[in-house]
């Protein structure tokens, strides 16, 4: 029998080509046909007893968005016979001049099927497909950056803990998180099969990056949380899987054609009548060593340049030479952010992790870095190293000679007769929405606009406690709390100052940044429930440069 077991996912996009990821029930060769002609198809590859294809179309029309159809072995698999009515997936292509809209945000626990209660309120990828659904001619995305979290498998629902109580005991590590490749992959279906998500993840391109709940709460942390999870039995067989699972679902689609052809894992899992051990090699190198992997990736569309970074799985743990990227991925970011100044006129850092922090927040993390390093003697460092982990002090400001490069590089950026209009820092990770605006010392600062734009959760919730925290870090009050932890550290002021200058917004959400020339609006949407169903109702819109 012909199946689609997931998909298909729109996921790389340019002015003429297009790829498109599905995940079938059995080998086959799986086809894209397009309503003007154009077609595409691909053989599956196997990993893990799953098959998946990955299938480039090409010779589309630039500025179309063009109807299409998936085909296994010539039998028609999507649309779905007798599921929900949607319009026609569609394959949008970028034309020359036109608007870019993107729209981001992260952490999105999978809703519960349809009439069941939801425990954390509307979800808003439902609440978006519902829109683009019942206009299809009308607004939607370009593109939709999920910024992390975009699975937790260490934080699973009723459903899925009963189908893993039903494959082994929970009373053994790890308990109701997921264990293995199998058990990833239901995750990825729990979460990619709602209807509304599923026929949203057809027609509008994605980008994507994990942060720690994909692997697990605070993922490399530090050195010490490192060992102690390697020392776990459960461990291993958890974080292979999790990558393993991670550049099937995830990376791969992030890729444009040519870097995939150019991969040669990519090469090997196709070549190979199961590809299961080689992508299991590849991701215990990526475990022992990360430099050998690169999950950063940049996107261009039209005049706007996304940098997606890795700051979670490149970073250098050891004490005395704690940096949130490795010198190489460093490097890379440095090289993309420059090259070609004067091509694009907003500049996206999209990394899953806030730059900028409530100043509270900022001066605790940056405290406790010293503290983890020895500064203070050993009583302090395992103090450090218990509030770092209890309290998830890992962000930019945990870093701090990365927070001040990071800060230098988009200054430099920024500056000159050629810089961009803007230059945005997009993350999630924090439960919460903010907008906050840095400046820098001495007229040193940039000639363009800099912001960091935070938007989470797509789907969870926050305790009212770390609400109420959140609100607090803002203040003035915090802010004179947070200096005297600096002060105690040893710590000199930050490279860069800032202020917030809009939020804290909590509930479920979704940001939007409207570029068109050097002209960018951004608009931040809520999620709410109301007879009708979900709907995306707007909270904050401003013009961010003419």
């Amino acid at each position: 029998m012909t199946e689609l077991r997931l998909g298909p996912l729109l996921r790389y996009i340019d002015g003429s080509s297009a790829t498109v990821w599905v995940e079938t029930g059995r080998p086959g060769t799986v086809e894209v046909r397009c309503a003007d002609g154009t077609a595409g198809e691909a053989g599956t590859f196997q990993i893990a007893g799953h098959h998946y294809a990955l299938v480039q179309v090409t010779g589309l029309t630039p500025g179309t968005s063009t109807p299409y159809e998936v085909f296994v072995d010539r039998t028609r698999v999507w649309p779905l016979a007798g599921e929900p009515s949607f319009p026609p997936s569609v394959i949008p292509t970028p034309g020359p001049g036109d608007r870019v809209r993107v729209a981001f945000g992260s952490c999105r626990w999978a809703a519960p099927p349809t009439g069941e209660p939801d425990p954390v309120g509307p979800d808003a990828l439902d609440a978006l497909a519902r829109r683009i659904a019942a206009d299809p001619d009308g607004e939607r995305p370009d593109v939709l950056l999920l910024l992390g979290d975009q699975v937790y498998a260490d934080e699973t629902s009723d459903a899925t803990r009963a189908w893993l109580a039903a494959r082994r005991d929970l009373e053994d590590p790890p308990g109701s998180q997921v264990a293995d490749y199998e058990e990833y992959t239901h995750l990825y279906y729990e979460s990619w099969l709602d209807p509304q998500v599923r026929w949203l993840l057809s027609t509008v391109p994605t980008c994507m990056i994990f942060d720690d709940h994909d692997l697990i709460d605070d993922w490399n942390t530090s050195a010490s949380w490192v060992s102690d999870m390697r020392a776990r039995p459960w461990w291993r067989e958890r974080v292979l899987s999790g990558l393993m699972s991670y550049w099937v679902y995830q990376h791969l689609g992030n890729l444009s054609p040519a870097e995939m052809e150019a991969d040669p894992l990519y090469a090997s899992v196709r070549e190979n009548t199961d590809g299961t051990d080689a992508l299991r090699a590849f991701a215990s190198r990526a475990e022992a060593d990360a430099t050998t992997v690169r999950w950063s990736y940049r996107r261009d569309f039209g005049r706007v340049r996304l940098l997606m970074v890795d700051s979670r799985a490149a970073r250098v743990l050891e004490e005395g030479r704690r940096s949130m990227l490795d010198r190489a991925e460093a490097t890379w970011l440095r090289e993309q952010a420059l090259d070609g100044r004067g091509s694009y006129d907003h500049l996206l850092i999209g990394t899953s992790l806030p730059w900028l922090l409530p100043h509270l927040v900022h001066d605790v993390e940056a405290w406790s870095s010293v503290l983890c390093r020895g500064d203070k003697g050993a009583r302090w460092a395992r103090l450090g190293e218990k509030l770092r982990r209890g309290a998830d002090l890992e962000h930019w400001s945990a870093f701090p000679e990365s927070f001040d490069e990071l800060a230098e590089l988009i200054a430099e950026s920024g500056r000159g007769p050629q810089a961009p209009a803007t230059v945005c820092v997009l993350s999630g990770d924090v439960h919460h929405a903010y907008v906050a605006e840095p400046s820098w010392p001495g007229g040193t600062g940039p000639d363009a606009r800099v912001v960091q734009l935070t938007c989470s959760p797509v789907h969870n919730s926050i305790p009212q406690s770390i609400r109420l925290g959140f609100r607090f870090g803002w203040s003035a009050a915090a802010r004179g709390l947070g200096r005297v932890f600096a002060r105690h550290g040893g710590l000199g002021r930050p490279s860069v100052d800032w202020r917030k200058t809009g939020g804290p917004w909590f509930g479920n959400q979704l940001m939007t940044l409207t570029a068109q020339g050097r002209s960018a609006v951004l608009r931040l949407e809520h999620a709410q429930q109301e007879e009708a169903g979900t709907r995306l109702r707007t909270v904050m819109e401003r013009r961010l440069s003419q």
